[in-house]
């Protein structure tokens, strides 16, 4: 494993899933893939050796909305390290969003890769608006730019998954790009530069390098770090109910390209520790 660069105080990664034992915690039947086990002392050994102080718990699809897992994890990992985004109904009770609130949740995912619409989008934000909550969007480019009328008026922090479904190979005149980097570049939106695999079509990632500086570019304050550990592969088995080996990935190396990259320490600090403590109150 390559040696990563020194990570400043606070750093957070800011997207990540576990997946435990599923007996206890079981997966949706209607689920489209199927992981390995991810437990919570895996993930926070991997953040231990790599120097990454803080966590970001993202519910993934296999789990639906039951928050189960995830509000384990972030009673296990505790509010000083860990903060969580849930998967919620749209109508979802008061009740059930001061749990989540109490466990250290900060905002809801909404996935418009597996289902999902504008309608979701709406109900949703409506119901976390008043608790200063964010509203994550995972959603490929084209569908963001399709959505982006309805982006613009939500009453909440956006925040868009994976670069935001941006894609290296395309280049960097792809449709709908422009219309993500004004977005970010307002204010109302922060993207993820998370599972850079689901994006670059390179050995090292090299193609993205481009892409992430012009996120960069747009707002530097509303750009994130996420490894998307243990790295999920849908489809990477026959079925959904057989289990998907992971993305092989040296975490480290992948750090030490983005500091690359991005080699102004004060940056640095944006990007890894400040923009995530003002997104998920981790100074409150």
């Amino acid at each position: 494993m390559a040696e990563a660069l020194a990570l400043p105080q606070g750093a957070c990664d800011c997207h990540t899933h576990v997946f435990l034992d599923e007996r206890h915690y079981p997966f949706d039947p209607a689920r489209h893939y199927t992981p390995p086990p991810a437990s919570v002392e895996a993930l926070a050994q991997w953040h231990d050796r790599l120097g990454i102080d803080r966590v970001v718990l993202v519910q993934p699809s296999v789990y639906g909305r039951d928050n189960r897992a995830l509000l384990q994890a972030l009673h296990l990992l505790g509010p000083a390290r860990a903060r969580g985004v849930a998967v919620v109904d749209p109508a979802v009770s008061d009740d059930e969003l001061d749990r989540l609130a109490r466990a250290g949740v900060r905002g809801v995912r909404v996935n418009l890769i597996f289902g999902g619409d504008a309608d979701a989008l709406h109900h949703t934000a409506r119901r976390v608006a008043p608790r200063g909550w964010h509203l994550q969007v995972y959603a490929a480019l084209p569908v963001l730019a399709a959505s982006m009328a309805t982006l613009r008026t939500l009453p909440v922090p956006l925040v868009l998954d994976h670069h935001a479904g941006a894609q290296a190979a395309a280049g960097e005149r792809q449709d709908g790009l422009d219309a993500v980097l004004d977005l970010v570049a307002s204010g109302r939106a922060w993207v993820k530069l998370s599972a850079p695999y689901r994006a670059s079509a390179q050995p090292g990632h090299a193609d993205l390098q481009a892409l992430v500086l012009r996120f960069v570019q747009a707002h530097a304050g509303r750009v994130l770090w996420g490894s998307d550990w243990p790295h999920a592969r849908p489809g990477a088995a026959p079925r959904p109910t057989d289990v998907s080996p992971p993305y092989d990935v040296d975490l480290a190396a992948t750090l030490q390209t983005l500091q690359r990259w991005l080699p102004d320490p004060a940056l640095q600090r944006r990007l890894f520790t400040d923009n995530p403590a003002a997104l998920y109150g981790f100074d409150d």
